[in-house]
Order: C-alpha cells, then structure tokens, then sequence
C-alpha cells in the first residue's frame, strides 16, 4: 500500500485549503506533519480528510496504491483515522467502541477479545472496558477512539493531534507506545501536530506545512538542522527561533548598525551584503561558551517557568530576543542582565528568508528514521 498526493488542490467556502501539494508515502513510513503553532489553515487536518476520503480535491489525485482514490469508496479505503477530538458511541460500552469496526470485518469472537483487550493494555483503559464513554474523563473517551483505530488492521492511519487532551505524562508514555507499535506493521501512519518537540521526538519523515503548502519534507533530523527558510525554522523551534536582521561589510557582521564582530571561520565565505541572522532560543546563555561570543547587555520582561523549563524574553533599545533554559530560573522584570550568542550557533538566511547556511550538525542521522519519497516541486533544500 503506497500513497501518492499528485498536484493536489482543495478550495473550501471561496479559501484554497491545500495547495499543490505532492508526496509520495511508502508502507511502513510513520510520517509527522507539522504546522505552526496557533495557524488556523496550515492544511494538516485537511490533508487528512482528503486521503481518508471526508473530502474531495478540487484538483490532483490521490492514488492509493496505484488506484485513483476518486474511484475509492470510503469503507474500501482500509483507513482508521483519530482526531483531536474524540468521536465514540454514546450507546456502547468502551469494549463494543473498539470492537465495532472488528464485528464489521467479521473476525471471530475470540480474535476480537484477543485484540480488544491488546489494545486496551496498551492505552490503559482495561479498567474501562464495560463502562460506557459519558461515564469516563476525557482522557479516556480519546483514548477509547484511539482504540478503536488501533485495533483494526488498517493500512493507512490518521492520528490529528490524538494525544492533545491528555496529561503530559500521559502524553509522553503513549507517543512512545504508539510508534513501536505501528513500527512493526506495514502500514502507512500520518501524524499531525503542532509542537516541533514532538515531531523531533516521533521521527521519520517531518513534512512541514503553511497555508496548506509543503514548504520542506525529508527526515526528522534532517529538517531541524537545515530548516530551508525562516519559516521552516521557526516552525522547528519551541518558542520560535530569534531572527536579527544583519549586514556583511568590511569582514564584519553589524546587526541594527550598533553591534559589530568580526567574520568567523563560518561566515567569512558570505559576501557583503544583508542577511537574517537566526539563533534558537536554547542557544542563548547568560554565561560566554567560546571565546568568540558575542555579549549583549538587556534586560528581562519576562520570565515564564513551564514545568522543568524557563521561557525569559529580553530586550534592550535595539533587540528583542527568546531565551529557552533548562530548569527554574526567577527573574524579576527589568533586571539587567548579559546575554551571550554562540556565533557558531547562526542560521543564516538571504533577504528572501531562504536558507543560506546553517551550524554544524547537533546530532546525525539515526538508521531508525524511514525515508519517504517525496517530489521537490514546492520545497526548497540548500
């Protein structure tokens, strides 16, 4: 089973939902699609709901396996599909919920059992098998549709933002359980997020989205360390990667025509000119790591603590800038503080925001990853 998107367009109430998109995904491929965080039309969903077959292409084809899926009624379309949103019977008990799609595939009554309570164990819901959805908590009710996906053979499998609802330590449990499990069948799983995090975490091919276009695909690793445009990286980055406005003159870098350094080993091939400078957040330190970081005097607006983590936003007349640190930090507003930029640490990019260069790589490619073919028409690679 392969699935092949060939010049795909998808128009909605007068607005273009998905745009020439082409991608080929082989069986056994676990595919991420990312899209910005807080976009409302990146096209993820509808992607989805045009291969599961909810939709029609206002243009393009989608072949499965060879087959124009036009021609492809949507029960034959062998696929399971899980939204953010959880859709279970009202009527039935969480252990008919999965079965249901079983019965209609007609397996035995012990095959069913064998693969209901596999599945239950596996999302932690064994203890709810004969409660029925209105007596569970959310996190239940969408682990029951999980369910309900996951035990079916399908040969396609949509997972839209499954996990969304859950409690972070929920969440980081089932993401690794669910990708070992469809590891080990030949089947075709898409998953849809918004959190770059997670796309990095799952692996496989990253298929990055805006404004229902696919702006980059290619391996996980991949994507992060040379994101093809500012887009690209900031969809790769949590919070959004900084982005200085730069120029190249007289073998230096002068950002906002008041900090100047000189060219490094990196950087000196570039000729003069302007450039967008970009540094992610988790790259910025308040203590110098090389010799050749730049300092900047700022001081704090905010600091945010998440968890085990600290968002700080600095700024001074010239600079605002993200900082991302690991544990707890307090700061109170308007402390002066120094804030140092690993120059090795810079993605640079042409005044069109394309990729020009990016840092040495912060970890290599893993045999794990699968590859997908895919058709370069709209992505950029440098």
């Amino acid at each position: 089973m392969s699935i092949v998107l060939e010049n795909l367009w998808h128009e909605m109430d007068g607005e273009t939902r998905i745009r020439n998109v082409n991608i080929t995904l082989k069986p056994g491929s676990f595919n991420v699609i990312l899209g910005k965080k807080g976009a409302k039309k990146a096209g993820k969903s509808t992607l989805m709901r045009l291969i599961a077959g909810l939709e029609t292409p206002s243009k393009g084809r989608i072949l499965i396996n060879g087959v124009d899926a036009a021609n492809v009624p949507v029960q034959q379309r062998n696929v399971s599909m899980v939204h953010h949103q959880f859709i279970n019977y009202p009527h039935l008990t969480v252990r008919d919920n999965i079965a249901s799609p079983l019965r209609v595939a007609g397996l035995k009554k012990e095959e069913i059992a064998s693969k209901v309570n596999s599945v239950a164990k596996l999302l932690h819901i064994e203890s709810c098998l004969d409660r029925y959805p209105q007596k569970l908590s959310g996190g239940q009710q969408q682990r029951t549709a999980m369910a309900r996906a996951l035990v079916k053979d399908a040969s396609i499998i949509l997972l839209d933002e499954p996990l969304v609802n859950l409690d972070y330590k929920l969440r980081e449990e089932l993401r690794s359980e669910i990708r070992n499990l469809l590891a080990t069948r030949n089947t075709i799983a898409i998953y849809a997020t918004t959190n770059p995090k997670v796309a990095m975490a799952l692996g496989g091919t990253t298929i990055l989205m805006h404004e229902g276009q696919v702006i980059q695909m290619g391996l996980a690793a991949d994507v992060y360390n040379r994101p093809c445009n500012v887009n690209a990286a900031k969809f790769c980055s949590d919070p959004e990667i900084n982005i200085i406005d730069a120029c190249i003159a007289d073998n230096e870098v002068i950002f906002a025509d008041v900090l100047r350094f000189p060219l490094n080993r990196q950087i000196d091939a570039l000729p003069g000119g302007n450039y967008r400078f970009g540094i992610r957040p988790s790259h910025l330190k308040f203590v110098p790591t090389n010799d050749d970081d730049i300092e900047m005097s700022m001081r704090v607006d905010l600091a945010e603590i998440s968890g085990s983590e600290t968002i700080i936003r600095v700024s001074n007349n010239h600079f605002n800038l993200v900082m991302h640190l690991a544990g707890v930090h307090e700061y109170n507003t308007d402390t002066p503080i120094k804030v140092y930029i690993p120059v090795h640490k810079f993605f640079i990019f042409d005044m069109d925001d394309n990729l020009i260069q990016a840092p040495s790589l912060p970890f290599q490619e893993s045999k794990s990853y699968q590859y997908s073919e895919f058709d370069l028409t709209n992505a950029k690679f440098f």
